[in-house]
C-alpha cells in the first residue's frame, strides 16, 4: 500500500504539503526514517482483503477478502432461476474451466514446439528426405510430454492438486530441485 500523511496518500516523486502548509521535495522517499517520523510519514499495509491474488486460479475476493476460487470443471451457465442461458444459435452457454483453459494452452504449446520442426516432415514428404532421428526423437518426446501434462491437470482432483502442477519443487538452499509439471517440457533441439 501507500505511504501516508494524516491520511493523504504521498505519491512517489511528487512534492506535496503537510499539514502545516510546508511544501516538501519530490524526493521525500530518499529521506531516512528519523525524517519521515519527524513528519508523519508511515506506510500503510494492504488489508488482507486488498491482497494481490494468482488470478490464473482465483478470479477475486468476496466482500469478507475471501478469495473465490475458478472452476476445475466446464460451468453450463444459467440465470437466476435456474434456466439455460444461451447463445444466439439457442445452444447453452459454457464457460471453460481451468482443466479445459489449461489443456488448450498446453496443446498450443506442443503446437508451437512442434512447429519449429515442421519443415523436416514437409521435406520428406516432398522429396523422401530422411528427417534427423534427433528430430523424431524430440518430437515424440513433445507429444508424450503433452499427453502427461493433459492427464496430470485431468487428473487433479482439486484446487490445491490443481495448482500443485503450476509450482517448482526447490531444494534448501533454493536451487531447483524439480521443474514444475505445466512447464517439464523437453529441451530443444
Amino acid at each position: 500500500m501507500p505511504w501516508k500523511h494524516n491520511h493523504k496518500i504521498l505519491k512517489p516523486g511528487k512534492a506535496w504539503t503537510d499539514t502545516n502548509g510546508t511544501l516538501h521535495s519530490a524526493l521525500w522517499m530518499r529521506y531516512d526514517n528519523a525524517w519521515k517520523t519527524k513528519y508523519n510519514i508511515v506506510w500503510e499495509d494492504a488489508p488482507a482483503s486488498a491482497a494481490p491474488f494468482d488470478t490464473r486460479f482465483y478470479s477475486g475476493r468476496e466482500t469478507d477478502g475471501t478469495l473465490i476460487p475458478r472452476s476445475l470443471a466446464d460451468v453450463n451457465e444459467v440465470d437466476s432461476d435456474g434456466n439455460p442461458v444461451n447463445d444466439v444459435d439457442g445452444n447453452q452457454i459454457v464457460t471453460p474451466g481451468l482443466k479445459t483453459v489449461w489443456i488448450e494452452k498446453t496443446k498450443r504449446m506442443a503446437n508451437e514446439k512442434l512447429a519449429v520442426h515442421d519443415w523436416y516432415v514437409t521435406r520428406k514428404a516432398e522429396k523422401e528426405t530422411a528427417i534427423p532421428s534427433s528430430v523424431t526423437t524430440y518430437r515424440n518426446a513433445v507429444r508424450t510430454k503433452c499427453a502427461e501434462i493433459e492427464t496430470a491437470l485431468n487428473g487433479a482432483a482439486d484446487l490445491t492438486a490443481f495448482m500443485a502442477l503450476f509450482e517448482d519443487v526447490r531444494n534448501s538452499d533454493g536451487t531447483l530441485k524439480t521443474i514444475a509439471k505445466i512447464n517439464d517440457w523437453p529441451d530443444e533441439i
